[in-house]
């Protein structure tokens, strides 16, 4: 998905949000925001897709203000909220792959530039798709013997973890995560640190700090796995923004809820919908 308009001002949220989460120093602050402005300007263009473009601006803010993982308490506050959440309303969900498919989506009310308040009222609420593969994902899923899953914001691997479960009872299933921190994104330091790594079978990584997936980008690894994959199940919308540009195979199956306008008009659905789209 190439960038509309509107994406810019988003991007320039985000480079003052990381910036600001980053350091307490203004100097350093300012310095980041004006390094990551230059090359927002330099690279914002209808060719682009603006996971590309993010990934850059948040590796200059990290190298500017010497921060690692800006994101951490923000991400520390999210599994908190997300763990609680999950305790509340997994209950309500039948042991199918279609019900743990609904609760992966609404856990994808998660974002970075939402109040953990209107998440959790999200996250109450049922999860009805606009477009809705989900039953052709299980019959492909039947069919298969290797999926890789791409894990996305850091709260929602609670919610990802029951239906990781069912699929790894028919067929070999990789959880994917980002090797180091990238915005409010799940990495495998935080499946080991909430105590779930051994609940997922084998997590990977991407081999990149993306908050999507750029294959060039991506580990020799990771390409080959993606390759080898029968099913892959794309969670968030920064996987469908980059995931999007490739041939479509019918392999990558898009759980999200769409939280921009971009994204909402890109798949021809309403804001705030969800998708469980198997392209």
């Amino acid at each position: 998905m190439k960038v509309y308009p509107e994406c810019y001002d988003c991007l320039g949220r985000l480079i003052c949000q990381a910036s600001r989460l980053a350091t307490n120093d203004e100097l350093l602050r300012q310095t980041a925001v004006e390094k990551a402005t230059n090359v927002l300007d330099r690279e914002f263009s209808n060719e682009q897709i603006s996971i590309a473009i993010a990934t850059k601006l948040h590796k200059i803010i990290r190298d500017v203000t010497g921060n690692p993982d800006p994101y951490r308490t923000v991400k520390e506050n999210e599994l908190a909220v997300a763990w609680e959440l999950f305790s509340k309303v997994k209950g309500h969900y039948k042991d199918t792959i279609n019900d743990y498919i609904k609760l992966a989506a609404v856990a994808n009310a998660i974002d970075f530039f939402r109040s953990l308040d209107d998440v959790a009222e999200d996250i109450k609420k049922p999860a009805e798709f606009a477009i809705d593969d989900s039953q052709r994902f299980e019959a492909e899923l039947k069919q298969a013997s290797k999926v890789l899953y791409l894990a996305d914001n850091v709260g929602e691997i609670y919610f990802d973890l029951p239906l990781v479960k069912k699929m790894r009872q028919l067929v070999d299933v990789k959880y994917v995560v980002k090797p180091s921190p990238v915005q409010n994104d799940a990495t495998a330091e935080d499946v080991k640190e909430a105590g779930l790594e051994g609940e997922f079978g084998t997590v990977m990584t991407t081999g990149m700090a993306s908050p999507g997936v750029i294959l060039d980008l991506a580990s020799n690894q990771f390409r080959q796995e993606f390759k080898a994959a029968d099913l892959v199940f794309a969670k968030g919308m920064g996987h469908y923004e980059s995931l999007s540009e490739l041939p479509e195979e019918g392999k990558v199956f898009y759980c999200l809820m769409a939280k921009c306008r971009p994204v909402a008009n890109s798949l021809r659905i309403s804001l705030n919908s969800y998708v469980a789209m198997l392209r």
